[in-house]
């Protein structure tokens, strides 16, 4: 299983003055997170995209670049790019330069986006949303085949056997199709037979089983070899000390950020007792000490049968950068070697048996 960590940049207040940090600043912080998750031997790092004030990642792949000269290692991808709201042709060109000057790290996640901002800022009507988001995807596989494409649709001007350049340095970009809980999302990532990240933000692993037997039932009926139906999950995490201080440290983040957005999505304050539910060995927060966290890791991919990536979102956590490096540091030098131990075990007991 691969372990990484997303961020969306976010620029939250300080929980005890309250006062913003500087954007220059967070951004700085933020390429010091991902050096340090490559030094601590962690496999992906993932830069989200969002058109809101709370969030400093509206270019993914500029950040990406920039992260290219700190590190050795890692893979770099997006999570997500809001492809719906985007230039295919422009997209797969950004993402081709950042694999070529990371000499093939690159990676990408796209998705429909779970934000509206891009659609009116970009001005495209939200009425097309999934008729975009099908569209554009199909254009963009096609680009990662062909150099001279020929291609026509409803949303963007026609190509006439027109050069996309530069190539990658990969022969193709990674490409995983991220979603949330809409059924036809999943159905569509399995006759593709492209690779599935689930963002799970709340509630539990097991009520998206049935989501991911409907995912794997759909690529298999489209003719795609398990190997093909990788499943990944973004989920909300952070690694602490001890489970008290990891929970401690990530709530005042996240009550903040969810109770701004959920304000104006008509939602409930959040509560303590939310989280706790959430952080608990049940929920879907992977927020704990080294071992508690990489318990419910192996959960989460016992329960969804079986898992190639996990990515935390961890950049919800209130914290100056010291205890945002620690935390990066503990979940890839204690957490990580835990879960992969006991997945090389289970191979080796499964190559035995066979």
């Amino acid at each position: 299983m691969e372990i990484g960590i997303d961020s969306f940049a976010a620029i939250l207040p300080d929980p005890a003055t309250g006062r913003l940090p500087s954007a220059t600043d967070r951004m700085a912080d933020l390429l010091e997170e991902i050096e340090v998750a490559d030094l601590s031997g962690l496999d992906v790092f993932g830069i989200g995209e969002h058109h809101r004030a709370e969030f400093l990642d509206s270019a993914p792949a500029v950040i990406l670049a920039a992260a290219t000269a700190r590190t050795r290692n890692i893979r770099l991808t997006s999570a997500v790019t809001v492809l719906s709201a985007a230039d295919p042709v422009r997209v797969f060109q950004e993402f081709a330069t950042l694999d070529l000057i990371s000499r093939g790290r690159a990676e990408i996640v796209v998705g429909r986006g779970s934000f509206v901002e891009a659609f009116p800022l970009f001005g495209l009507d939200t009425r097309d949303y999934d008729a975009l988001f099908a569209e554009k995807l199909g254009l963009f596989l096609k680009l990662r085949e062909t150099t001279n494409i020929t291609w026509d649709g409803r949303h963007r001007a026609a190509l006439n056997g027109v050069g996309v350049y530069p190539r990658p340095h990969q022969a193709r970009v990674p490409l995983w199709v991220g979603v949330g809980g809409t059924p036809q999302s999943f159905q569509r990532a399995g006759e593709l037979g492209l690779p599935l990240m689930i963002a799970i933000i709340g509630g539990t692993f097991e009520r998206f089983r049935p989501l991911v037997d409907l995912y794997r039932e759909a690529g298999h009926r489209a003719g795609h070899s398990a190997e093909k139906l990788a499943v990944g999950v973004h989920a909300m995490g952070f690694v602490g000390e001890t489970d008290a201080q990891a929970r401690d440290a990530f709530f005042p983040g996240w009550a903040h950020l969810t109770g701004t957005i959920g304000k104006e999505r008509g939602w409930a304050p959040p509560t303590r007792q939310q989280f706790e539910a959430m952080a608990s060995p049940e929920g879907a927060f992977l927020i704990g000490e080294p071992k508690t966290v990489a318990a419910k890791m192996l959960k989460a991919s016992e329960t969804l049968g079986g898992i190639s990536r996990i990515t935390f979102q961890m950049s919800t956590a209130s914290l100056e950068t010291a205890a945002m490096k620690r935390s990066i540091e503990l979940l890839g030098t204690e957490a990580a070697p835990i879960v992969r131990a006991a997945h090389d075990t289970a191979q080796m007991s499964s190559n035995h048996q066979g």
